[in-house]
């Protein structure tokens, strides 16, 4: 169920889908002597995670609706769509981009951000507007109120939703790359921040078990991730290239963005903007190595510590050597399976409200 809160304070019209859009609130005809047309207003359906950090965000989103109405009162109409469940964002936002909605925002955390951007695609292309004669393209926007904002810490952004709504206000749009995951057989798979493997990986889908605890997840996620753990030999393949051999990796990250489980700068040297990844490989890291360095990977200085490579690529395949399919994989701190896979860069792929 999508309710449009037409921000002129006419009431909350509720509709079964997005397609009402359009119809609701056509462009309107100047009455004046020059026969000038005026703006349209745009269309920015926001997508909440109600359920979010515990069900803080469906609160904070409560209250910040009133502030959110009263920046946007003359240039916007604002959609809101609350998710019932996994993946749901994906398919509001693509239904939103279908029926021709300027933005779309992510309300919540990087969890939900990452289901909007894989709603921006379908069946391995670009989801556009049913009107192909429309010039506008469906931008993204983002109102961090979840349990962690880790993109967002790439460009400055501080966790204030009423910094975000000034974005929102000023529209300044910017194309930022996206990455795209492929395996064998599997439907392709987007990422906006991060793409990890192996022990990141794995601590992150233990992590993802104790949400409730806020950031403090991450710590414990790592913990279990140690139970067990064993460094493994990869095989990768960058830009096509010759496959190379890692012996006794501990983790390899793929950075479209700086930042990750919450808040540490593990590819310090990514930017969305660029073009490429920064592929980070730490390798034969034992435990206490994490807890003397942490630090470091915290603040990004990790780069100069021994067992630590860094690289630009455009794409890279990796593989298990040994081919025992248990190494995690997971993209914006979402639990996608094991190896193998490719990462591959579309570049400028989505236009970012920043």
């Amino acid at each position: 169920m999508i309710c449009c809160y037409q921000i002129a304070f006419r009431g909350v019209v509720s509709m079964a889908k997005p397609s009402v859009f359009r119809a609701e609130h056509s462009m309107a005809l100047d009455v004046s002597p020059d026969r000038s047309i005026s703006p349209r207003r745009r269309d920015l359906v926001f997508i909440v995670n109600p359920l979010g950090a515990n069900g803080k965000t469906g609160q904070e989103w409560k209250k910040l609706l009133p502030y959110l109405r009263s920046r946007l009162d003359t240039d916007c109409v604002i959609c809101e769509s609350f998710t019932s469940g996994p993946s749901h964002a994906i398919d509001i936002t693509r239904e939103a981009i279908r029926e021709g909605a300027d933005a779309v925002i992510a309300v919540g955390g990087d969890g939900t951000l990452h289901e909007v951007v894989n709603g921006f695609f379908w069946a391995g292309r670009p989801v556009t507007n049913h009107n192909r004669g429309s010039a506008h393209s469906t931008a993204l926007g983002l109102i961090p109120l979840g349990t962690g904002s880790d993109f967002a810490r790439t460009f400055g952004w501080k966790n204030d939703p009423h910094e975000a709504i000034e974005r929102l206000a000023k529209g300044i749009r910017s194309r930022i790359d996206v990455g795209v995951i492929s395996g064998e057989g599997g439907e392709a798979h987007y990422f906006i921040n991060v793409a990890d493997i192996h022990l990141s990986a794995k601590a992150g889908y233990y992590a993802s078990r104790y949400k409730k605890f806020g950031n403090l997840c991450y710590v414990i996620g790592a913990l279990q991730g140690f139970k067990g753990h064993k460094n493994q030999n990869l095989k990768v393949k960058v830009n096509e290239g010759e496959w190379e051999e890692y012996s006794q990796v501990t983790a390899l990250c793929i950075g479209n963005a700086k930042y990750f489980g919450g808040g540490m700068k593990i590819t310090p040297n990514a930017d969305p903007r660029s073009g490429n990844f920064e592929v980070v490989i730490l390798q034969d890291f034992k435990w206490y190595d994490f807890i003397m360095k942490l630090h470091k990977l915290y603040n990004g200085t990790h780069l100069s510590v021994k067992n630590v490579t860094s690289r630009s690529v455009h794409s890279i395949e990796v593989e298990d050597v040994s081919g025992s399919g248990n190494i995690f994989v997971q993209s914006d701190g979402e639990y996608l399976g094991f190896l193998p896979r490719k990462f591959s860069v579309l570049p400028a792929a989505i236009e970012l409200i920043c």
